[in-house]
């Protein structure tokens, strides 16, 4: 993730993962606030296809996105949502699955989502899932495109994947700002960052290929995104990215040139101060 942002959005570099909870540091409504966060990562695991979780999953995926906790407090949460019918669990031998007693809710409002759920884990996997893809671009374009010009292809792939990882990344800031725990100012200035980001990389694309990138791609499925939790389904959105690619050529190679006529621009203006101040 960290590689692709450096090569894709290197202005997003030192804020794009920031999360701001503000009970963590003030030691107010943990109890609430890990609730919250289990849930997010039992969340995750449920959009992935893993429908029965341990106690021993929940913790190495915990310490991946928050301050680590003890197994112990972990056992001691899951418990309690097991008691609230939250989740249930269910024995295998020795080892014991915890499982969502219903369903996790679809098309909710995402006020009332945030309220129980941490959106940062499943927000955080997709995005990730799609660095992974743009990092072997190289070899899906060689397996998928018969004819065409390969590197051209290529280009206009990585691009629109490139921005379904920053769709996906203001999807799940646009759910922070609404969490009770989260620190509004900040969420609300990384919202804003973000925005501008996206807006230099999509100002002359067609909103009919945004939409289905932000809506569709970057979304998760409980707000009406698509899940990639099968071959089938990661198979057809490789090969519907590809149709992009090709559909919308000329559109994308038109958005590439004037952004970087953006950066050549930016940084002849940024000579000028850099001479100046070495002279002085």
């Amino acid at each position: 993730m960290d590689k692709f942002i450096r090569e894709f959005a290197p202005e997003l570099s030192d804020i794009y993962n920031i999360r701001e909870d503000e009970s963590e540091e003030q030691q107010v409504k943990t109890g609430r606030l890990h609730e919250n966060r289990i849930l997010g990562i039992m969340l995750k695991f449920y959009v992935d296809g893993k429908r029965k979780v341990t106690t021993r999953d929940v913790e190495l995926e915990y310490k991946k996105y928050f301050k680590e906790i003890a197994r112990s407090t972990i056992s001691t949460y899951l418990n309690m949502l097991k008691k609230e019918s939250t989740l249930f669990k269910e024995r295998d031998g020795r080892l014991v699955y915890y499982i969502f007693y219903e369903d996790p809710p679809t098309n909710i409002n995402p006020f009332w989502f945030t309220r129980i759920f941490c959106v940062d884990p499943v927000y955080f996997f997709r995005a990730i899932y799609f660095s992974s893809i743009y990092s072997i671009a190289e070899k899906i374009v060689q397996e998928y495109v018969i004819n065409g010009n390969y590197k051209e292809v290529l280009c206009n792939f990585k691009f629109l994947i490139g921005l379904t990882v920053l769709y996906t990344l203001r999807n799940k800031v646009n759910k922070c700002v609404l969490c009770q725990f989260g620190e509004y100012e900040k969420y609300d200035n990384l919202k804003e960052t973000l925005g501008m980001a996206i807006k230099a990389k999509t100002d002359v694309l067609p909103d009919e290929l945004l939409e289905f990138l932000k809506d569709k791609y970057s979304e998760i499925p409980f707000f009406g995104g698509i899940n990639f939790s099968t071959d089938h389904q990661e198979i057809n959105m490789i090969k519907q990215l590809l149709e992009f690619a090709n559909r919308y050529k000329k559109d994308i190679e038109f958005q590439l040139m004037v952004l970087n006529r953006r950066i050549e621009t930016k940084a002849i203006e940024k000579t000028p101060i850099e001479s100046s101040e070495l002279d002085s």
